[in-house]
């Protein structure tokens, strides 16, 4: 894929990763719009601003009808409560379901079909190293991100024939608002998001992006002893 002749749509553009793949995507040539509950907060010279909640069915199918053009969607836009699965008010999962799962499907379904009547091109979901592994204190982020790993792997083969990639991206911690109250090793948005277009550019299926990633991508293999290793 020629990241120059591709015309893309990033939910959540307004701020953090979101904000840096609208950047990077611009800077190689792509058209680009860009989705955000407030419009107006997307401040990005050459985006095209989109009110769009994509937890919303109303604003997705008016994003559908704004962005005919459209061969690379992004999904970005996410949402962190920091609930856990135990204790928490349901409501606050229901709220990490309904944005990384439901949300993420809804705009794939509105997409899809616009995509694959512009010849084909990809989607790339935005994943997280906690979608194979738990950190045991933010549950409800990591199973509906788990959830959402295997909605990508779903799409990627029935949407595969239709001429459309459906690509994975798994991440560690970034220095985004998302995590200022954590003390752990961040990566830049911005070079992660260079590893994502570049991902989307060369067609791979699934991109990681850090070496912890990759290393909990490793310990699959060895199930739970592996992955969790104070249980044995």
């Amino acid at each position: 894929m020629i990241i120059s002749e591709q015309v893309a749509f990033v939910t959540g553009a307004n701020r953090g990763f979101g904000r840096h793949l609208t950047l990077e995507l611009l800077s190689r040539g792509a058209k680009v719009y860009g989705g955000a509950r407030n419009p107006e907060t997307i401040n990005i010279p050459g985006v095209i601003p989109v009110k769009l909640d994509i937890t919303n069915t109303q604003e997705v199918e008016a994003a559908v009808i704004l962005a005919k053009d459209v061969t690379l969607l992004i999904n970005n836009a996410g949402s962190a409560t920091g609930a856990t699965l135990l204790d928490d008010e349901v409501e606050k999962i229901h709220l990490e379901f309904d944005t990384h799962f439901f949300g993420t499907l809804s705009m794939v379904r509105a997409f899809a079909p616009i995509i694959e009547k512009n010849g084909g091109g990809s989607i790339l979901n935005v994943l997280s190293a906690l979608s194979w592994f738990s950190s045991g204190t933010v549950g409800a982020y990591s199973a509906a991100k788990a959830a959402e790993w295997a909605l990508t792997n779903d799409l990627r083969l029935n949407l595969y024939p239709h001429n459309i990639r459906v690509s994975g991206l798994h991440v560690s911690f970034m220095d985004t608002d998302m995590t200022t109250s954590l003390e752990v090793p961040k990566a830049s948005p911005a070079d992660i998001a260079k590893i994502a277009i570049n991902g989307i550019e060369s067609g791979s299926f699934e991109i990681i992006a850090d070496d912890n990633s990759r290393m909990i991508q490793g310990g699959l293999a060895g199930g739970v002893p592996a992955l969790y290793p104070h249980l044995s």
